[in-house]
């Protein structure tokens, strides 16, 4: 079978299929494909003549579908971002690159997100630049997408972000409202792309980086795109009390007062998020939060997810950036959502639901679809776009030699690396084990190589010891931006 072969089965060990609006786990399960679409989810072998796939060692899942995501950063900022902080340099010396080397570096990234199950990436990419790259790179493999630039893009967003006064914020609309603009003509000129694969939406940063006239700017654009808005939302306890003073609500409370759910929303992170005030609008509205539990590196504070879920809110795992790697970010999310709900259980003022591995797994696949309305995504079911993963559970390390009895359960073992297979609207870029859309060397050679250059230029700007000890962290001091050409 060739990457593009237009008609073939998978016999999978099993598969979480769609079975009377529940996902379910069959075992010996085969799903026919037939174009870009599922066309045949049975037990046993499809008799006959016909192209197959043998997945018999694998666990057979919709496509994951990563709800917040950079896609561009994770490379250069795994292992610099661990001590905290912030990447501004690192971002500055990105921005210099010329487009050849961006595309590049976002080639190594989406690779990786490829080849750990993710076929729809939601990419808030850090400018309406880097959002045009994703979908080059995306347009040439074949990847499903959501692109966005993020507004204020990356080169302007510092000093909003961390302004001492909110004359800062006043002062930035008119070149916010530009940016917003260009980000509008960008989605125009590439909506529902590739065989509908692309379809940008609008992504704000953050509420306390927007003003009521920047954000009507974001919901009316929002609205001619027709797929959404992408958004930081009560991300931390500082952005809540910025917000509170400046317009007397939530961030939660400030966006429904501006009419920002009604389109799609999927927002992440929300450690600032008030439980009491704001779960109630989030699930009302159907606003999809991201929970990101490396999205500041390896470890930190579990986010609010065992909060959501008991309140209804529809919800799930996601990349953010430093590690490009679902399956690790799957089962993170179950482990952290786990512990967070054994050490508030008692003392929390709103109830708390104790993640599993299958709430992970959902909220990546099919509850997002819903919410980006998609009922042709994140199911394995006839009709359902061939948006599919493959995942080794058998092997060493994951599994015993013997195809298990819970699958699922087994993806606590996984990583990235147990994945064997991933089709995207019927076309594999990845193939029992071999990413198949590219020369996968190459692409990580000259993605290795952009990295090399952003080091050479921390180095050269004496970065690390400038900043080592300020504030507690590597990166809390200040820098001379010093960048290679």
């Amino acid at each position: 079978m060739t990457a593009n072969s237009s008609s073939y089965v998978i016999e999978s060990g099993a598969a979480l299929v769609w079975q009377g609006d529940v996902p379910t786990v069959r075992h010996n399960v085969s799903v026919v494909v037939e174009g870009d679409s599922i066309v045949e989810v049975r037990e046993g072998r499809v008799p006959g003549r016909v192209e197959r796939l043998d997945a018999s060692d694998q666990l057979l899942l919709p496509g994951f579908i990563s709800g917040h995501t950079h896609v561009s950063v994770g490379s250069y900022t795994r292992g610099l971002i661990e001590g905290g902080g912030s990447t501004e340099f690192l971002h500055t010396v990105v921005d210099d690159l010329p487009d050849e080397e961006l595309d590049d570096l976002m080639s190594f990234n989406l690779l990786e997100l490829v080849r750990s199950g993710v076929t729809t990436v939601v990419n808030q990419d850090h400018n309406v630049r880097r959002a045009r790259s994703y979908v080059r790179v995306a347009t040439r493999w074949g990847c499903r997408g959501y692109p966005s630039g993020m507004v204020p893009g990356i080169h302007r967003l510092f000093p909003i972000w961390h302004r001492q006064t909110d004359d800062v914020l006043t002062d930035s609309v008119a070149d916010t409202l530009r940016e917003i603009e260009e980000n509008l003509q960008f989605g125009l000129e590439c909506n529902h792309a590739e065989n509908d694969r692309i379809r940008p939406n609008m992504a704000p940063h953050a509420t306390d980086t927007h003003t009521p006239e920047t954000m009507a700017a974001v919901i009316d654009a929002a609205k001619k795109l027709g797929n959404g808005i992408h958004i930081h939302l009560a991300q931390s306890q500082e952005e809540t009390r910025r917000v509170r003073e400046m317009w007397g609500q939530t961030p939660v409370q400030w966006a429904e007062s501006l009419g920002l759910y009604e389109v799609p929303v999927l927002a992440a992170h929300m450690d600032g998020v008030d439980l009491e005030v704001d779960l109630p609008i989030l699930a009302r509205n159907n606003v999809y939060y991201s929970t990101c539990p490396t999205g500041g590196g390896p470890g930190g504070r579990p986010q609010p997810w065992p909060e959501m879920l008991a309140a209804g809110v529809s919800s799930g795992p996601a990349i953010d950036t430093h590690t490009n790697d679902m399956i690790e970010n799957v089962k993170l999310a179950v482990f952290h959502g786990q512990a967070r709900y054994e050490l508030l259980r008692d003392t929390s003022p709103v109830p708390l639901q104790r993640p599993t591995i299958e709430d992970a797994v959902n909220g990546a696949t099919h509850v997002i679809a819903d919410v980006l309305g998609r009922p042709d995504l994140g199911r394995i079911t006839v009709g359902a776009k061939a948006d599919l993963v493959g995942i080794d559970v058998s092997g060493p390390l994951v599994g015993s030699g013997a195809f298990p009895p819970k699958p699922l359960w087994n993806l606590l073992y996984a990583s990235g690396k147990n994945v064997k297979n991933v089709i995207t609207d019927g076309v594999h870029q990845v193939k029992n084990g071999q990413f198949s859309v590219d020369d996968e060397a190459e692409v990580l050679r000259r993605g290795g190589e952009v990295v090399a250059k952003i080091y050479r230029a921390v180095e050269k700007a004496s970065y690390l010891q400038q900043s080592a000890g300020t504030a507690g962290h590597p990166w809390g001091g200040k820098f001379t931006p010093l960048v290679e050409h």
